[in-house]
């Protein structure tokens, strides 16, 4: 096969994105004769990518400005730079400037790697009043299906998704964000238990926001430091959110257990990776809402991956990963008693049958090759 170019596109993560780079990037890496560009928000580029991977890190504007227009612009002009023979967007804001591309140049192959029900998102969430939410939301939905007949094929990282989505047409494969193990420690010997003495390292990471329970985390930490003072709270991630941020970077100052890493500026995933490596609880509080109540946080995987005992707010799908799996325990955030959870988390072991295979991204690397090699072979050459 000769050389194929394959074009994984997003608008608004990050060059070295785990599923953009780490993931999807490295799995298709391994194709042969393929050559992976990447393109995303500016980040910096990993020195150990594989010499067949390339970084465009074209997007930089804050998140309401004018530059989302533009960046636009400036993807059409890398597509017609690279001439790439497979598209996979993982933003529906470049899904029109695609199928442009595709329609100049026949015999393009385009993929929609949906990674959130953008429609269900806007209106769930309270990140913007409610006219301009459910016009965002009516927008968008308008745009997925205008381009769903002109998509080849639909990567789904949720499950849901396949009942929430009215265009997929059964053309799609669930790809989900299980934990790709990188190059760091071994996880730590199974089963697991929170230390008895010493410090006691609470950890709430990725995005942080309101809906996914960054006050319940902090609130959890404040309860437990009455008991056990040596209790620490690590929260770590990016918040898009001005106001929560500036609310939060306020809160930490008056709470000297709590420790605030990164905020305003998106933070590097390895550095993630050494916080989960280093704390005792890992924390997923997210309020129920409609838009995550049915998809699986990436960082349930990642703790699970090395042994971190989790608290998970009551949720049917995360409790029966969670519990069957004996990583941890669900409990709502919104009633809790402190001094009978901390009993129970010291009273027990985790992870007794040891950490299943079923969190890691093997299986959905081959599910992705299955998908991607066959359309490789339908594309026209120059």
């Amino acid at each position: 096969m000769s050389e194929k170019r394959i074009l994984l596109a997003s608008l608004l993560k990050p060059i070295n994105d785990t599923r953009l780079y780490e993931k999807l990037g490295m799995s298709l890496s391994n194709i042969s004769e393929a050559c992976i560009h990447l393109a995303g928000y500016v980040a910096s580029i990993p020195a150990e990518a594989p010499v067949n991977i390339h970084f465009h890190p074209i997007f930089q504007f804050r998140r309401l400005s004018t530059g989302r227009i533009t960046a636009q612009r400036d993807y059409y002009r890398l597509l017609e730079h690279l001439r790439p023979h497979l598209v996979i967007v993982s933003t529906h804001e470049l899904l029109l400037a695609t199928l442009l591309y595709k329609a100049r140049y026949k015999g393009v192959r385009i993929i929609y790697d949906i990674q959130e029900n953008y429609r269900l998102n806007l209106r769930a969430q309270r990140n913007y009043s409610w006219p301009l939410k459910h016009l965002l939301a009516l927008t968008v939905r308008g745009i997925e299906k205008l381009a769903a007949t002109s998509i080849d094929y639909f990567l789904l990282a949720e499950r849901s998704y396949a009942d929430e989505l009215p265009f997929l047409s059964n053309r799609y494969t669930f790809i989900e964000n299980k934990y790709k193990a990188g190059r760091e420690k071994q996880p730590q010997a199974v089963p697991v238990s929170i230390p008895a003495n010493g410090q006691l390292r609470l950890l709430y990471s990725g995005t942080i926001a309101e809906e996914y329970g960054v006050w319940e985390a902090m609130e959890l930490a404040k309860q437990l430091q009455a008991i056990r003072p040596e209790v620490k709270l690590t929260i770590i991630g990016y918040c898009a959110n001005s106001h929560t941020l500036a609310k939060l970077q306020q809160a930490c100052q008056a709470l000297p257990f709590v420790e605030l890493v990164g905020g305003d500026n998106l933070v590097p995933h390895q550095e993630i990776l050494q916080q989960i490596q280093g704390s005792h609880i890992g924390l997923l509080p997210y309020r129920p809402n409609a838009s995550t109540f049915r998809c699986i946080p990436t960082k349930l995987y990642e703790y699970m991956a090395h042994g971190l005992p989790i608290l998970i707010q009551q949720n049917p799908l995360w409790q029966g990963i969670v519990e069957g799996s004996d990583a941890g325990r669900a409990v709502d955030f919104g009633q809790l008693n402190a001094a009978e959870l901390y009993q129970e988390l010291s009273a027990n072991n985790f992870y007794k049958q040891g950490i299943p295979d079923t969190i890691f991204w093997g299986s959905e690397e081959d599910k992705l090759l299955q998908v991607i090699v066959p359309l490789l072979s339908e594309v026209q050459e120059e």
